[in-house]
């Protein structure tokens, strides 16, 4: 497959956040793919605690102003905006003071001081990145989703998107990292991805139970053209799913001179 234009759709990037494994390598995998002449699209939730005027984030009105319904409440989508240097990459982040703006410090990030609403939150960002990309009429034939915030890409684009001519023949790549959240999502999650138009069949992998951070990934990976593990250590029962899967999988890669590894593993799909 010939890769031109790959979307990030990332939990946590450098240096917007403190520097964890998966938000390093959030930022120097898109540069290192974009050095390499593809094109590149990013996208990272606007946390509360980052902040605007610090990192030079500018609101871009033409992509601003929709309002994405999640349970039968209206939710206006704010998209902001900056750039990393030195190589000019550009960050798009997805904002809603519903979903972003309680958290003030880098220890008090959404995902994990308000765990009691992460699965509107999740549906929320995966929607704002899907119609962001669409009115940018940029059309990605890879979308590479990194971290459990983003687990619901591969099923939105798989199915309640699968028809759109934005994402109708991209490749969809999950990364699997060591990091979860703590108990279950709301036990109304099946029930509100069933009115944004998924059905009990597509859905039948998590039906059994309240949805834990196992579960979510889970179905991220059934709906994924494939899977890297971008930890030296992932859960077992996970990594045994994967490789039951039959699906194209990407061990550890190591935290050095990765780029060329992802660039083959993209081109081999």
């Amino acid at each position: 497959m010939d890769i031109n234009k790959v979307l990030y759709i990332s939990q946590e990037i450098s240096p917007y956040l403190p520097e964890t494994p998966m938000a390093e390598l959030s930022q120097k995998l898109p540069q290192g793919i974009q050095e390499k002449g593809i094109e590149v699209r990013t996208f990272m939730p606007k946390y509360g605690c980052i902040k605007e005027r610090r990192n030079q984030l500018h609101e871009v009105i033409r992509l601003s102003g929709l309002n994405i319904i999640i349970d039968d409440a209206d939710h206006p989508l704010i998209i902001k905006v900056a750039t990393l240097q030195p190589t000019r990459m550009q960050v798009y982040f997805i904002d809603n003071e519903d979903f972003f703006l309680r958290g003030q410090t880098a220890k008090d990030l959404e995902i994990n001081l308000m765990p009691d609403d992460n699965d509107e939150r999740i549906m929320f960002y995966v929607r704002g990145v899907v119609e962001t990309v669409k009115k940018l009429r940029w059309d990605p034939n890879l979308v590479h989703c990194s971290g459990w915030v983003s687990a619901l890409a591969p099923i939105y684009l798989k199915r309640i998107y699968a028809d759109d001519p934005s994402f109708k023949n991209a490749k969809i790549v999950y990364s699997i990292f060591d990091d979860k959240f703590e108990g279950t999502l709301d036990p109304r999650f099946l029930e509100k991805l069933k009115m944004e138009g998924l059905t009990d069949e597509d859905l039948s992998s998590i039906a059994a139970a309240p949805v834990d951070a196992t579960a979510l990934n889970k179905l991220a990976i059934d709906y994924s053209d494939a899977v890297i593990q971008a930890s030296p250590e992932i859960d077992p029962e996970l990594l045994e799913y994967i490789k039951a899967s039959g699906k194209p999988f990407m061990p550890y890669p190591g935290n050095t001179d990765y780029t060329d590894r992802y660039a083959e593993f993209y081109h081999s799909l």
